[in-house]
């Protein structure tokens, strides 16, 4: 499944949208397959989730049934079972394979008020010319440090129109836009890494907390583009075939 976080519902935690999608499979009535043992639970792999307080349109999770459904009418039924902002947005039957292998990287946009296109134009150029960047993350047992730069793929600057501006206002702050594609390492290297990097290449500090979606995930391609992870299964649903000839 693909689903995605928006509005408020990106400051919830992962294991609340985990306990969400729990109850919400549960109402669609969907057929889980659930672990052996003392404590069943159900079959429900999460593939990296994004980080508490980041959007996105692009969130992956394999559940397992016992019998076979109809994937379009299980989206639906589970996309109205679930609060507004946690969005079903496509459920495939799997082809085979891991979807966990079909992901090593994300593309990631970050708008950042107050931040000219130009400015943060100059601090991407500075990174990307740097071999490391090394940035400090506090975690719960204190601080880590980590390498930013070889998990970037590619990063540019872009500007985007204040929504101020589109309402008519002359006088509108600016608001950059940091399009990227970054590797999931481990450890993981989090848009909030991508913008402390900067602050140490360039001295970029956004005034106001900048926003981060993320808009895809995939194996990467040879021009640093994405492939999707569900490419595979909708081949192989139009040609059960596909699978043995490759």
């Amino acid at each position: 499944m693909r689903y995605a976080k928006r509005g408020r519902l990106r400051f919830t935690s992962h294991r609340d949208v985990a306990r969400t999608f729990e109850r919400a499979l549960r109402r669609a009535g969907a057929p889980m397959a659930y672990s052996q043992g003392f404590s069943p639970h159900p079959k429900i792999s999460w593939v990296g989730a994004a980080p508490t307080g980041v959007a996105s349109e692009a969130e992956y999770v394999e559940v397992s049934v016992v019998d076979a459904v109809d994937p379009e009418a299980l989206r639906v039924a589970l996309d109205d079972a679930m609060p507004p902002g946690l969005d079903v947005l496509e459920v495939v039957q799997a082809a085979g394979g891991n979807l966990t292998e079909r992901i090593e990287a994300s593309r990631w946009s970050v708008e950042l008020p107050g931040v000219s296109a130009e400015d943060l134009r100059d601090a991407v150029e500075r990174l990307l010319a740097t071999e490391s960047v090394e940035v400090e993350r506090a975690t719960k047992d204190g601080k880590r440090v980590l390498d930013v730069r070889p998990a970037v793929v590619w990063a540019r600057a872009r500007e985007r129109a204040s929504d101020a501006e589109h309402e008519g206002v002359a006088s509108s702050p600016p608001c950059g836009i940091l399009d990227a594609v970054v590797r999931q390492t481990t450890p993981a290297v989090r848009p909030d890494d991508v913008l402390s990097a900067l602050r140490v290449v360039a001295g970029l500090v956004p005034p106001v907390p900048a926003k981060a979606t993320r808009m895809a995930q995939g194996r990467l391609d040879d021009e640093g583009g994405l492939i999707d992870p569900f490419a595979l299964d909708r081949a192989v649903e139009q040609d059960p075939g596909a699978v043995e000839r490759r």
